[in-house]
């Protein structure tokens, strides 16, 4: 599919904004923002994204991350089970790749987590002693944070602490108290004291029981000389569900005193996507946004993961993805539009767009002995969308389908016609759609040469 033409980002100047070390932000001379960073830093803002390290050899993935942002979370390479799965013994080869590539770039790096209930080695698990644990918890925040002195804009210190409106019974709340999160920000301070400390957690965009809990903490926490200057919210959101007084609950929170960001946006929707929900989407996406903007002291956005290829969400929520705003063939969504449009950039029109029903095939083979599996998935790259499709190709001599599943295959060889099942009959722009067979084969188990969906020829990925 061909690419929309960005306009290139002219900086004249360069200023740092307090706090966000290394991050490039263009001047009031800069020409209009034509990409996601590019624009949230003519706000002084940062637009990240989480980052897994063993992608970037992926060009696309490391196109896009390079080109459209200006922030990065390490995904999983920072967290306990990482960083220290043997007690005593820190690897950091994995986190420092990202890093570093991000500082080389002028990216601003969030470091993602200091002590989190979850992907916990088994020997942190297992500490019954609270003294013991609450000694090994400063270690190891020591450890990770003085690595990484001076190197990071913010610090998720505390991950996911409470569950509605108590503490969650972690292991460190069990053995250690109330007390291990005061600990541990104070160890965080001693150990990186340039960095902006932060409490993340999940389903505290409005305001309810568990947003009130941690209010409650952030306020005592100011009060009392303990060292936060953040709190993440991590918006993992469903499409029409935005809460209507997010602006006002990070608002509450900023005037605490402290930094407000959104750490980990994204917002699901059944799947395949429907157009009415890939447009509900980018309205979702624009109130975030709008949200973030209307509070001056909500500094940063990062979108959990860049492309719907890798998004976390179908392996958790099964039937349920396309909830970044990237698909799964880096193209952008409306969703991506909006944002940029929200953060008062603009992207030019592709001149020579895809014609309607242009589409994109993958086709994936696993063999064996006399017969073998199809995988294939059709994505819609066009700007209409797909009512009704028959995908049309022809199967190399000697192999016959034997069964399929997700569409009607006639015949079984030859020149084949897969037509649509009811219930996948539309493919939304940008949307896709997985079907597949099995057949017999007498040797050769090539792919076909073409496809055509409704008579329009497919690229193929």
């Amino acid at each position: 599919m061909k690419r929309r033409a960005l306009r290139l980002l002219a900086a004249a100047a360069l200023a740092v904004p307090a706090g966000l070390t290394g991050l490039a932000v263009p001047g009031p001379a800069a020409a209009e923002a034509a990409t996601l960073g590019a624009a949230a830093a003519e706000h002084g803002r940062v637009f990240g994204a989480a980052v897994a390290g063993h992608r970037l050899g992926e060009a696309d993935y490391a196109r896009v991350l390079d080109t459209e942002f200006n922030g990065v979370t390490p995904e999983n390479e920072m967290k306990w089970e990482t960083v220290q799965r043997t007690r005593g013994s820190f690897d950091y080869t994995a986190a420092d790749a990202i890093v570093e590539r991000a500082r080389a770039r002028g990216m601003a790096v969030r470091g993602h987590t200091l002590v989190w209930h979850s992907q916990l080695p088994s020997w942190v698990q297992n500490i019954t002693s609270g003294s013991e644990l609450l000694t090994v918890m400063r270690d190891h925040i020591a450890n990770v944070a003085g690595h990484y002195r001076g190197k990071i804009a913010y610090w998720d210190v505390v991950n996911e602490a409470f569950e509605g409106g108590s503490r969650r019974q972690s292991v460190f709340q069990q053995r250690i108290g109330d007390s291990y999160i005061e600990e541990a920000f104070r160890a965080a301070r001693a150990a990186d004291p340039s960095a902006k400390l932060c409490y993340n957690d999940y389903s505290t965009d409005g305001i309810n029981a568990k947003s009130d809990a941690i209010y409650a903490m952030v306020r005592d926490f100011k009060a009392r000389g303990v060292p936060i200057d953040c709190v993440g919210f991590q918006a993992h959101l469903i499409v029409g569900q935005v809460p209507g007084d997010m602006r006002q609950n990070l608002q509450r929170f900023a005037d605490l005193g402290v930094d407000v960001n959104i750490t980990e946006l994204d917002i699901r929707m059944p799947t395949p996507p429907s157009t009415a929900n890939l447009q509900a989407q980018a309205a979702d996406y624009r109130k975030v946004v709008e949200a973030c903007l209307a509070v001056s002291r909500c500094t940063s956005i990062t979108v959990w993961g860049i492309t719907d290829r890798y998004s976390w969400i179908p392996d958790v929520f099964p039937g349920q993805g396309a909830a970044l705003l990237f698909d799964e063939q880096y193209a952008k969504k409306p969703a991506y539009h909006s944002t940029l449009e929200a953060l008062g950039g603009t992207s030019e029109p592709d001149p020579d767009p895809d014609p309607p029903g242009a589409c994109r095939v993958s086709y994936q083979v696993n063999a064996w002995n006399s017969g073998f599996t199809a995988s294939i998935t059709i994505t819609n790259t066009s700007t209409a969308a797909v009512n009704g499709w028959s995908l049309a190709f022809t199967l190399p001599a000697g192999q016959t389908i034997t069964g399929g599943w997700n569409a009607a295959y006639r015949p079984s060889s030859g020149q084949v016609t897969a037509t649509n099942a009811a219930w996948n009959a539309a493919i939304a722009p940008g949307g896709s759609v997985s079907i597949g067979f099995q057949a017999t084969h007498t040797g050769d188990t090539s792919p076909p040469q073409a496809f055509t969906l409704n008579g329009t020829t497919c690229q193929k990925a």
